[in-house]
Formats: C-alpha cells, sequence, structure tokens
C-alpha cells in the first residue's frame, strides 16, 4: 500500500474513533443539563404549579439516592427521583420540582413524626463548583428550604453541620399534593437582595443539586435522599457551560496529534 493509501487509511480510523466517542460526550452532556425556558412577563403566572408555563418547559427526571452519613438508618430513603422544570423571565428564575409521596406529612409538633422536606442547593460564586455536601467555609452554598410544616426558607452552608436562617427570605415558595404528588415551585429574583445569596446570569450555567426528605419514612437531617450536581442552562446556545468547551478542544488536539504520529511512524517504516 503507498504511503498516501496508509495515511487513508489512518485518517478513516481517527474519524471512525471521534464518531464513536462524540455520542459519549454529547449524552453525557445532557444528563447532566437541566434547561431553562424563557417566558418573559409570566412573572406573576409562574407560582402556580398548574400554569401553562409550565407545559412548555421541558421536564428532566432527576435521580435521587441516599445521601452517604452515619446516622442510623441512612441508607432507607424512599424517594428515587424528582421531576424539575425551569423558567426565567427578564426579572425571576423558577423552579418547579414535583414527586412521589404517598403520604402527606406536615405535623412537626409531635417529636415522633417528621415532615416531607425539598432542597435545592447553589454555589454562592459561580467560579468553582463546591463540595456536594453542603459546600465548605471558603466555597459556600445558597440553599432554597422548603418543609410542608414551615413552608419556604433559605439557608447558607460552609460545609456540614453549618447550616444557617436567612432572617429575610426572599424566595417566593408555593406547595400542593395532589394525587399521592408533591409539587413545589420556587422563585427568586435573578439578581440577589442582599450577601451571600446566589446570582444567576443569563450568559452562563448554574450549578444546582437536590434533596428531599419523606417524613412518614422518619428521613430528617441527614437521612435524605441527594442528587449529584446538575447545572441550569441558562448561557446562550446549545453548548453547555465552560468546561464543555475546554473538554472538545482537548479531545480535537489528542485526536490530531495521535493521526499526526501515527502517519509519521508508517512513513518510517
Amino acid at each position: 500500500m503507498s504511503d498516501g493509501g496508509v495515511e487513508l487509511s489512518v485518517l478513516v480510523v481517527c474519524l471512525v474513533v471521534v464518531a464513536a466517542f462524540v455520542p459519549a460526550f454529547v449524552s453525557g452532556q445532557a444528563a447532566y443539563d437541566v434547561p431553562v425556558e424563557y417566558a418573559p412577563g409570566e412573572d406573576d403566572t409562574l407560582a402556580d404549579p398548574g400554569s401553562a408555563v409550565w407545559a412548555r418547559a421541558t421536564t428532566v427526571d432527576i435521580p435521587v439516592t441516599s445521601a452517604p452519613s452515619t446516622v442510623p438508618n441512612a441508607d432507607n430513603t424512599s424517594v428515587t427521583q424528582i421531576d424539575v422544570r425551569a423558567v426565567r423571565t427578564d426579572k425571576r428564575l423558577s423552579l418547579r420540582l414535583s414527586w412521589p409521596d404517598e403520604t402527606r406529612d406536615a405535623n412537626s409538633s409531635d417529636p415522633r413524626e417528621f415532615p416531607d422536606a425539598l432542597a435545592v442547593q447553589f454555589p454562592v460564586g459561580n467560579d468553582t463548583q463546591p463540595g456536594i455536601a453542603m459546600g465548605s467555609p471558603q466555597n459556600p452554598v445558597n440553599v432554597w428550604y422548603w418543609s410542608a410544616d414551615r413552608g419556604g426558607e433559605e439557608l447558607l452552608a460552609g460545609g456540614a453541620g453549618s447550616t444557617t436562617r436567612f432572617q429575610t427570605v426572599t424566595t417566593e415558595t408555593t406547595a400542593t399534593y395532589k394525587n399521592d404528588r408533591w409539587t413545589v415551585v420556587f422563585s427568586r429574583s435573578l439578581e440577589p437582595d442582599g450577601a451571600n445569596r446566589t446570582t444567576f446570569p443569563t450568559d452562563r450555567d448554574t450549578d444546582l443539586a437536590f434533596a428531599v426528605w419523606d417524613g412518614s419514612n422518619e428521613e430528617r437531617s441527614g437521612r435524605k435522599a441527594v442528587s449529584e450536581w446538575y447545572f441550569l442552562a441558562l448561557g446562550p446556545g446549545p453548548q453547555g457551560p465552560p468546561y464543555e468547551t475546554l473538554l472538545w478542544t482537548i479531545a480535537g488536539v489528542a485526536i490530531v496529534a495521535v493521526a499526526a504520529v501515527t502517519i509519521s511512524a508508517v512513513r518510517r517504516t
């Protein structure tokens, strides 16, 4: 075979390799993507979980599993999935979260009973992804929290056991329980009111993660079901977060380098 034929064969092999790995990159990206529906002028309708705006938003089924914890029966949690939708207007970001629960647990006055609850955490800053377990002192997280007995709250955490409540709540929260299912809507302005709250720029993506507690299963504190980090696709275009561009660049350079080295080796033999 001539050198030209060998070079063509090597390039064909490289293209086959690229074709094999591209779907893996794309599907891996999509698996952690929460699309955000843009609905200008709908600020007053999004508090209703049954609003027609929510029907237009993409639903992402996010798996949750028992959080690593030393509390008794920490691995015994009941919720396995949260359905998440996201909508933004020119002023606000809203999240609609829904999950199955056969019992409505809203009584916390009895120490033997525990309320159903839900939490969404975001990095306070957008530069570095925090640790999934409530961030760290150097990289804290902002938490939107809802419980069936107390309603919506906002929290700040800089690591496990460091949670504090904001005295002023800037999120709006509504919750409904229907057909053995909870649906909770959180809404807050894109620009935070006060320090240590997450800003949601519309030109870049924002990390978020989820936790849920089933009160009738005696879930509370560290006994909860949690997700991995996901991201709100707030940035322009379908390319996803900034690190995907870096991954594609590295992959492209590596493929070209392998092709060049292979062709050079063939020529020397």
